[in-house]
């Protein structure tokens, strides 16, 4: 069985909950094909799905859907009745309705979506003073992820076309969600900047920028085209990018949503089958 394995990764947590499915998988006996879609360069082609049998799709949650540059590289797929299934990794905040909203487009695009799964991993924006889901995921999510990966395969070898767990649909009308996903950037009012210090020039921050917001000779984002991943700030070799500080923003996310230290952290990597 050959599988296209096609993930988003800016700060590494779905990368790393992906090479454990993904190996999991080979070592079934599967055929992984590994394509990451995170920089805008490996967004220019899509895999000919007759190649494959089947496919998995993984990206982070991004104001309760898939980041929009993932939904709009899906929207241009042809499953052709293929099965597949999806994944997630979300800061402990809100999930539906992304598992719904995903598969009504890949199964729009001719996929028979046959399994879910969502994942903890530590919160973009840790890296302005939030503290939510440090250290995730750890070695009880990988295991979830590896378990998931076997069950997978036997839908995908026993020819499954359906998840029988019910997904949350949306409470909120496309208009909201897009309104919802500006609010990123009401959180980040200074978004990735150098604030004029030096570096050694290497261009990652541009190179690597999903959505080819970051300038690195300007040292500054594109508010028009930044998508607030972080991915510059995360891997900036010199560590000179910086946002603003989020520790209050966090506070205020934690009342909003009712949350506690003790809430975040019994929450636990899920499978719906």
């Amino acid at each position: 069985m050959k599988i296209a394995f096609c993930y988003f990764s800016a700060t590494g947590n779905t990368r790393r909950v992906a090479g454990e499915i993904a190996s999991r998988l080979s070592a079934l006996g599967a055929e992984v094909e590994l394509k990451d879609l995170t920089t805008s360069q490996a967004r220019q082609t899509k895999p000919d799905m007759t190649q494959y049998q089947a496919a998995v799709f993984g990206s982070p949650i991004h104001s309760m859907r898939a980041p929009r540059l993932v939904r709009e590289w899906l929207e241009g797929l042809q499953g052709e009745g293929r099965p597949c299934a999806t994944f997630f990794t979300y800061g402990g905040f809100q999930v539906a309705p992304t598992h719904f909203d995903t598969r009504r487009i890949l199964q729009e695009r001719g996929f028979k979506v046959v399994a879910t799964a969502e994942f903890l991993g530590a919160h973009t924006f840790n890296l302005g003073g939030w503290q939510a889901m440090a250290g995730r995921p750890d070695d009880g999510d990988l295991a979830i992820a590896r378990a998931y990966a076997e069950k997978i395969y036997e839908r995908f070898a026993a020819g499954d076309t359906a998840i029988a767990e019910s997904l949350d649909p949306s409470a909120y009308t496309n208009e909201q969600l897009d309104q919802f996903e500006g609010f990123r950037f009401k959180v980040l009012t200074t978004l990735p900047t150098r604030q004029g210090q030096e570096c050694q020039m290497c261009l990652l921050c541009e190179d690597d920028c999903p959505s080819g917001a970051m300038d690195a000779e300007k040292g500054e984002a594109d508010p028009a085209k930044c998508i607030c991943c972080l991915r510059c700030v995360q891997n900036c070799p010199d560590e000179v990018l910086v946002i603003n500080d989020l520790r209050e923003a966090f506070k205020n996310k934690m009342n909003m949503d009712k949350e506690t230290a003790e809430t975040l952290a019994k929450k636990k990597s899920r499978i719906y089958l």
